[in-house]
């Protein structure tokens, strides 16, 4: 079993890792970051408090963590993490997955890696000086920044001063109005470039792609190779390109670690996270994508923290086990999820058929510890013989009568979700 950390596991970046690996036989994922509510913090594996990479005692709260949980690897999920980490990993007794200190540190400064590749591939130009400026609008971003975060069109020489005098360590770029694209890649240290394959970001919210879509665009293999050559870039890492005004694919970022939206890629078959674990291996890799034309659409899932605790459910089968003549996979997943928990499951229904036959066509009647099939008149508050128990019905009315007569949970469809773990 190898031991994972994901460190902050609170980021976009932490989630996409997690659900990389969640289901692999030999991992055994550990959570980790600071001390405030995240998606994280939800998981069934567990969070644990450590303070943000900038705190003073964050170096040695991370390291009496590795010790406690055994960790062999450790996944940076935020820039200003992997940097810290690629600095630190010598006082560390797990392996920080990350390329070598000094790629870190220019990955992270978009002046250093445009100034390290601009021989290799296009990059933007820079303007030192107002006077240097030909035409408007320009690009204004943070050298130490992520994504789109921070940055901002500029379309007046006094915009840029306003600009400039509120925040410093600003670079500013000519801009480039076209089409912007994700390259996601993976690179082994002995082999080079293994794979890249780009993907369109065609809406974007806080600097992440809320819609990607694969794409071919036939020069970007050989700008992969030269990043990847340049900056001895190994493991999972991407970068981004936008369109100039003359068409011209220029540099926007390279960073050396997972990004949230890799997921697209990931389910057409290429999981980065675990690749990047057995490239630290040193095992042979081979890669196979199995899909070209997909899309992802992203949006807030949600995760809620609840003190309900309960051994036996309790739930009605029309319009809540089946929802229009098809079986509710929300409802069915929980269910699923209360067996894996030793959780008994007893079915209250007034179902006008056979219901044995029904459960045994839909290929669920063994998941029920008792089946009671009641008349009209019958209370369902009755047959609930425990008081640590839920109900689940559709009907308001229903659940009224055993709220009333019974003081336990209960729940419709809608509902549900806050009882399904992640």
């Amino acid at each position: 079993m190898i031991n994972v950390l994901i460190f902050p596991a609170g980021t976009e970046i932490g989630r996409e890792i997690y659900l990389s690996l969640q289901y692999e036989k030999n991992i055994n994922l550990v959570l980790a970051g600071a001390d405030y509510d995240s998606h994280a913090r939800h998981y069934a594996c567990g969070y644990h408090i450590v303070p943000d990479v900038t705190h003073q005692d964050g170096l040695l709260a991370l390291q009496a963590l590795l010790l406690q949980e055994s960790i062999d690897y450790i996944f940076p999920a935020h820039d200003d993490a992997l940097l810290f980490l690629s600095e630190n990993r010598e006082a560390l007794s797990a392996t920080v997955l990350c390329p070598s200190q000094k790629t870190c540190q220019i990955t992270r400064f978009k002046s250093k890696t445009y100034q390290v590749l601009k021989h290799s591939i296009p990059t933007p130009r820079i303007f030192n000086d107002v006077t240097e400026i030909e035409q408007w609008p320009v690009f204004v971003k943070p050298d130490r920044g992520q994504g789109a975060q921070g940055a901002v069109r500029v379309d007046t020489p006094a915009m840029l001063t306003s600009l400039q005098a509120e925040r410093d360590n600003l670079i500013v770029c000519e801009y480039l109005n076209g089409d912007e694209f994700t390259v996601d890649c993976f690179s082994d240290r002995a082999r080079g470039l293994l794979f890249c394959q780009p993907r369109v970001r065609s809406r974007i919210r806080a600097g992440i792609a809320m819609t990607s879509t694969l794409v071919s665009l036939p020069e970007v293999e050989t700008y992969a190779r030269a990043i990847s050559q340049q900056l001895q870039l190994y493991g999972a890492w991407f970068f981004q390109l936008k369109r100039s005004t003359s068409g011209v694919l220029t540099l926007l970022e390279v960073a050396p670690r997972i990004a949230g939206t890799m997921a697209l890629n990931r389910v057409a078959g290429i999981n980065f996270s675990m690749l990047t674990i057995y490239e630290s291996m040193r095992t042979d890799i081979n890669i196979l994508p199995t899909y070209k034309d997909i899309q992802i659409t992203r949006s807030l899932s949600n995760k809620y923290k609840h003190n309900i605790n309960f051994e036996h459910v309790y739930i009605d089968y029309d319009d809540t086990i089946v929802v229009k003549n098809k079986l509710c996979l929300p409802i069915v997943t929980f269910l699923y999820q209360c067996i894996n928990h030793g959780i008994k499951i007893h079915l209250i229904t007034r179902h006008a058929k056979n219901i044995t036959h029904e459960l045994q066509q839909r290929r669920i009647h063994s998941i029920f510890e008792t089946i009671s099939k009641i008349n009209c008149n019958d209370k369902k508050s009755d047959y609930i013989l425990e008081s640590n128990a839920i109900f689940i019905d559709d009907s308001f009315s229903e659940r009224s009568e055993v709220s009333k007569n019974k003081d336990i949970p209960v729940f419709d469809v809608s509902m549900i979700e806050i009882l399904i773990e992640s």
